[in-house]
């Protein structure tokens, strides 16, 4: 790479990181800038749909795509490595395999679990972060299937999946877990009563971004199809194969227990000195850094402030893909030394799946849906993501066009 050229370093080939990626390859001429992009593997992974390669409702290599399908290497240098901190004063990235400098930085690295400190949460429960961890309870949940079926003495207990936490991912994985369980069933010839789903949420109410009637909508959908709720329920322990949960302390056994309860910055952040509310960056409007000239940090590791409610967006899939548009430009900005523009978040709407051909949304300034025609919706909201980042040979590909 031509060392005259200011060189700008991406950190993360998620939503945000990509996206901002593929804007620069168009914003800029090669010879205006130096473009890297790093990331621990050599693909990209739709995060929303890892609740679906979770519950085996759809193969994991359908949620994911090779980065150098969409960028070219030719156009940007791809490493895939492990980024280990960031060292600010000397503008370098430290990386698990060598180290790269920068003139300007994109920090996209996405999130991890945050367990809250629910005593045993982190070191017995499977969560939701990446490919690789959705793969795994999707094949841990099979087994303890075919477990039972070939046990002496099967215990319906092993047969109970339990599922801390009722926000979106939690929700939208009970609505695959109902889908995919009585499949297992039919496969292991196992009793449908026999396996219970159960949702623990300490919030009196599940979803709480939707409104009370698409709330009761989804509760009992879910409900019919065999989950069970223990809402305003506080988790006060996992152990290994139960969740201790109450004021009494009640024990809830099960061979498969899931914590989607929350989630947090990439601790890379904390590694590198920036001041974090929460495990995240609060960012200035241009979304880069407090103090920071040439550092901006976007998705899943950024707090965007929404300056009117006085809190932040949330952190969506469709914030973090807006992110990567207003970060290009200012990257474009300050490299022909033009005013930098604020955030804007343009909200379009938020749909919840809870299976195959059911959901419920709010789109297009206020208009509820739900069911079908919901569950269309929410397969177009999916299938725009992929096509903004991957084209459209990735969206025929991967896409979702599975009939109701």
């Amino acid at each position: 790479m031509n060392s005259n050229k200011p060189k700008i370093v991406v950190l993360g080939a998620g939503y945000a990181g990509l996206m901002t990626a593929k804007r620069l390859t168009k914003m800029l001429q090669p010879e205006e800038a130096d473009l890297v992009l790093v990331n621990k593997h050599n693909y990209h992974y739709e995060t929303t749909w890892l609740h679906e390669v979770a519950a085996g409702t759809i193969n994991p290599n359908q949620a994911r795509f090779m980065i150098s399908d969409v960028i070219s290497p030719n156009r940007v240098r791809l490493i895939y490595d492990s980024v280990v901190k960031v060292e600010k004063e000397d503008k370098r990235v430290v990386l698990e395999n060598g180290e790269i400098t920068y003139d300007y930085l994109v920090i996209a690295l996405g999130f991890k679990s945050n367990t809250f400190g629910i005593k045993g949460m982190e070191e017995n429960a499977l969560s939701i972060v990446d490919i690789d961890s959705s793969r795994e309870i999707r094949d841990h949940i099979e087994y303890q299937f075919a477990s039972y079926k070939n046990s002496e003495e099967p215990n319906t207990d092993d047969l109970t999946i339990l599922v801390g936490g009722a926000g979106f991912t939690g929700i939208e994985l009970l609505g695959e877990l109902a889908e995919r369980v009585p499949e297992l069933c039919k496969k292991y010839d196992i009793n449908r009563s026999k396996v219970r789903i159960v949702n623990v949420e300490a919030m009196p109410s599940i979803l709480p971004m939707f409104d009370k009637d698409l709330v009761a909508y989804a509760t009992k959908s879910l409900e019919d199809r065999g989950v069970e709720f223990r809402l305003g329920t506080a988790i006060n322990e996992c152990t290994p194969d139960s969740f201790i949960v109450g004021e009494n302390n009640e024990e809830i056994k099960a061979g498969t227990i899931i914590w989607t309860g929350g989630v947090t910055g990439n601790p890379v952040l904390s590694e590198s000195g920036f001041e974090l509310t929460r495990g995240k960056v609060t960012v200035n409007g241009d979304l880069r850094a407090p103090g920071e000239e040439d550092i901006f940090i976007l998705g899943d590791c950024a707090w965007v402030m929404d300056k009117e409610a006085d809190r932040p967006f949330p952190p969506t899939a469709q914030a973090a893909l807006q992110h990567a548009e207003v970060c290009a430009s200012n990257i474009k900005s300050l490299l022909h030394d033009e005013p930098l523009e604020e955030f804007i978040f343009e909200d379009r709407g938020t749909v919840a799946s809870l299976g195959v051909s059911d959901a419920i949304g709010n789109v297009l300034s206020g208009t509820k849906l739900k069911g079908k025609q919901a569950a269309a919706m929410k397969k177009v909201v999916d299938n725009r993501a992929l096509y903004l980042l991957g084209g459209p040979k990735i969206l025929l590909k991967k896409g979702k066009y599975r009939p109701f």
